[in-house]
């Protein structure tokens, strides 16, 4: 169906109270402000929030933005990186998840592109489900690049840069991607000797640690003219697109019906589940 726009921010409220009487989905892209070579501070939070507009695209769904600031990690180190701690981000997002509910957005999906951030969604997800009984989910932005490999290797090694352009492009602020050169390199990262602890744990989960150099994170191309920055731009959407497409977010959206269904069918079960007493109590 089309509309106006997808982004909550941007509606006036009678268009939300309109798309609530048919729909209750809503697509959450988390996002950070960090150091990135040279691409803008906030460009992961870009790139989560674009393919959350084209995953609402393709399911009728609505996409919140301007979440921008919660843990970074490693990057803390830069002069740049705005670093929010984990709990607070849990805290954070929680009550956004539990504000979207009672305005009646069932249907709730967390995507980041930022590494760390499932340290701050998941245990979110799992609390709200607990509260609640309804299952919000959390798409790990990377994790669908595993997937998606094939559609990356035709796109060659660039592709992963082309997608942070195209999604400025997807975002109408493709201007905001500066041209500039001198921040690519091959160099190994200053932690490297430690990556026997890094690769104990899920991503960033491991231990603590941050950057000993701002290059860590990360070498970027060289980006010296518009044209080169348009080309990138037009691959990196076609790659956001394509991905999107896979993802098959309506059936996504049907399973969460389902899956809540069944949730309910469990409480009834076994009314000791922390959903059923914290509904019943």
């Amino acid at each position: 169906m089309e509309m106006r726009t997808r982004i909550l921010g941007k509606m006036l409220n009678s268009e939300v109270q309109e798309y609530l009487e048919r729909n209750d989905i809503i697509i959450v892209p988390v996002g950070t402000t960090e150091m990135h070579g040279g691409f803008p501070l906030d460009c992961e939070t870009v790139i989560s929030e674009a393919y959350c507009l084209k995953m609402a695209e393709s399911c009728d769904g609505l996409v919140l933005t301007g979440l921008p600031y919660f843990y970074s990690g490693a990057t803390a180190s830069g002069r740049g990186t705005v670093q929010v701690s984990i709990r607070q981000g849990i805290d954070y997002l929680g009550a956004i998840a539990r504000s979207l509910l009672r305005l009646g957005f069932k249907r709730q999906v967390y995507l980041s592109f930022h590494g760390p951030a499932h340290m701050t969604i998941c245990p979110m997800i799992r609390d709200f489900y607990d509260e609640t009984g309804v299952p919000a989910l959390y798409m790990d932005c990377m994790m669908q690049f595993n997937k998606n490999m094939d559609l990356f290797s035709k796109a060659g090694f660039g592709a992963f840069h082309d997608i942070t352009v195209g999604a400025y492009k997807i975002m109408n602020r493709l201007d905001d991607v500066p041209l500039v050169i001198g921040f690519d390199h091959r160099n190994p990262q200053s932690c490297a000797p430690f990556q026997d602890l890094f690769s104990l744990g899920y991503q960033s989960a491991a231990v603590g640690y941050c950057f000993g150099e701002n290059a860590d994170h990360m070498p970027t191309p060289d980006i010296p003219d518009i044209e080169t920055r348009d080309k990138m731009a037009l691959s990196g959407e076609k790659l956001i697109c394509g991905m999107v497409e896979r993802m098959d977010m309506p059936h996504v959206v049907d399973q969460l019906r389902k899956l809540e269904e069944y949730g309910h069918q469990n409480e009834e079960k076994y009314p000791w589940m922390p959903s059923a007493w914290n509904r019943n109590h």
